[in-house]
């Protein structure tokens, strides 16, 4: 894996960034306003602490603030998207999709070959959001996130191979 590059924009108007300890509260409550199961402070924290990207997606016009963010896991030669989000205020504004393009570039710039994750099945905008952006189903963690009353969702799996891999066809 090579160091990232300076980020670029994922749309006009939009400024892209790493992101910092000073980030995590804003993201965190970001997180519990949107998930009904939010990843925690912590986890954001610990995600950093462990090395994996994470990055912040602001408004670089008008009042600016925080829109959305992602965090992604580097392996040998492939990326973990562990959490995309955008804010309640701009979903369905196209920032998800913009935010996904940006990482799948910046991944394969980097020498990704392809890009992993997981989405609850009831999630509907997401999995046609990964669905349109050339992902496809590969497989079904059972019981992976918590869910209502103490129950389990299954997660898809899901994979896209990026431009960086010569096999891609």
């Amino acid at each position: 894996m090579s160091a990232p590059p300076t980020p670029r924009a994922p749309r006009p108007g939009w400024a892209a960034r790493p992101m910092r300890r000073g980030d995590l509260a804003q993201v965190a409550q970001i997180e519990a306003r949107i998930f009904p199961f939010p990843w925690t402070y912590g986890n954001f924290a610990d995600s950093l602490a462990a090395g994996y990207d994470g990055w912040v997606f602001e408004a670089s016009e008008g009042p600016g603030g925080l829109l959305g963010y992602a965090i992604v896991m580097w392996l040998p030669d492939e990326v973990h998207l562990l959490n995309l989000s955008v804010d309640a205020p701009v979903q369905g504004l196209g920032l998800g999709a913009a935010i996904l393009d940006w990482l799948v570039d910046d991944a394969g710039a980097r020498g990704a070959r392809s890009m992993l994750l997981e989405v609850r099945p009831s999630n509907t905008p997401a999995l046609r959001l990964y669905e349109r952006k050339g992902f496809h189903r590969v497989g079904l963690r059972r019981r992976y996130y918590p869910a209502h009353d103490g129950a389990r969702e299954d997660a898809i799996v899901m994979v896209r191979r990026l431009a960086s891999d010569p096999f891609r066809g």
